[in-house]
């Protein structure tokens, strides 16, 4: 078998790249992370132009249609795109006025009645024998109302280091605030220009990439965008129906900060496999402040509606539509939690699931039987070895 020069002149430049990735790895993933960090503006803008693209899609659906020329057809790109964005800001405002104000008097109840907490807690143990009297007086002995003064103390002793921390943090708040307000013009003109962008994207493409590359970007392209698609739209609704659902069941159990828990389950949920726990340990706390019994009660609740969500709702409204096994759903949340923390959280499903169907379409694919390959070979040049 002879070898091109060209063909050599590859493999001895591919070699040649490998090393220096492999010898000047820190440097490079130092100007990698740098230059991230530069575009973090504009992946922060493609991010909320995506999320926004979703909606304003909906709303490009019914808003003059059939309409092709004239003030229809012009305004219907920045008029949708608005109600977009009003429409996510609504959401936002009324998840921080029904979350914020409760949750700030929730933390202030607890803060003073945590002795109180603590000693009910007790004598509802020793009551019903599950703790042992030595151990329930043991407990009652103890001065929980010193003890909360000693960790405040503790608090308050590291006073510079916390002015410290909190001009660190001023600062970095702020830079997130300019890098959200740089991305959010960026993506407006996203939005604005998106099929003009989509039009320039096809013809690099088409001129600097063979077909057959051609064909499979756009392809895995594609499966992308649908199962992100999938995978925000499915969330969204299923955190809807189980905010409602614990709602509701809060409200009959009679349980308090119904609505707010609720709330917070529904924003929680967006999370998979992990939020609904993170927004039940919070509203199991908030509930603890007013009762430790209605908060036993409100755990057997959320584990029962657990069930049923992970289930019944779960698997029509987010897992069908993306097609993937439960075991891998969980693995991509492990995986992309511990490589990205939340955001790997949030990514790493509908990666998984993208990955996931990819895969699947190439195991799929019709393999050529033995005699095509035996035709193929029959009427390939013959070489000398």
């Amino acid at each position: 078998m002879k070898l091109e020069w060209k063909t050599c002149l590859k493999i001895v430049v591919s070699i040649f790249l490998l090393y220096l990735g492999i010898r000047y790895w820190p440097d490079a993933a130092h100007v990698l992370a740098t230059a991230v960090s530069a575009a973090s503006p504009l992946i922060v803008g493609c991010g909320i132009a995506y999320f926004v693209n979703i909606l304003m899609r909906f709303y490009e659906r019914y808003y003059f249609p059939g309409a092709k020329t004239g003030l229809a057809a012009k305004s219907r790109r920045p008029v949708c795109m608005i109600a977009a964005f009003l429409t996510l800001l609504l959401i936002v405002i009324l998840l921080i006025n029904r979350i914020v104000p409760e949750l700030i008097s929730c933390i202030g109840v607890i803060i003073s009645g945590l002795t109180k907490a603590i000693d009910a807690l007790v004598d509802m143990l020793a009551r019903n024998h599950i703790l042992q009297e030595d151990i329930a007086e043991a407990l009652n002995s103890i001065d929980w109302r010193s003890k909360v003064g000693q960790l405040l103390d503790i608090l308050t002793n590291g006073a510079g280091t916390v002015v410290n921390a909190l001009i660190s943090a001023a600062t970095s708040v702020f830079s997130q605030i300019v890098t959200t307000l740089i991305g959010f013009v960026f993506a407006i003109y996203l939005l604005l220009g998106k099929d003009r962008l989509a039009g320039q994207c096809r013809r690099l493409m088409n001129r600097y990439l063979p077909s057959s590359w051609n064909r499979n970007v756009l392809h895995v392209l594609e499966v992308l965008n649908d199962s992100f698609s999938r995978y925000i739209v499915g969330q969204c609704v299923e955190a809807v129906i189980l905010g409602t659902l614990c709602t509701l069941g809060m409200l009959v159990l009679r349980l308090p900060y119904a609505t707010m828990v609720g709330t917070l389950i529904a924003f929680t949920a967006l999370i998979p496999v992990a939020g609904a726990y993170i927004g039940g340990a919070v509203g199991a706390l908030m509930v603890f402040s007013v009762s430790p019994v209605k908060a036993l009660i409100f755990l057997i609740f959320l584990v029962i509606l657990q069930q049923v969500e992970g289930n019944l709702i779960y698997p029509r409204v987010v897992g069908s539509s993306l097609g993937l096994p439960a075991i891998w759903v969980l693995a991509a949340v492990t995986v992309g939690g511990g490589i990205m923390g939340i955001a790997g959280m949030l990514l790493g499903v509908p990666v998984a699931a993208a990955l996931y169907r990819l895969l699947k379409e190439d195991v799929n694919k019709p393999q050529s039987s033995d005699a095509d390959k035996k035709e193929v070979e029959a009427e390939l040049p013959q070489e000398d070895l």
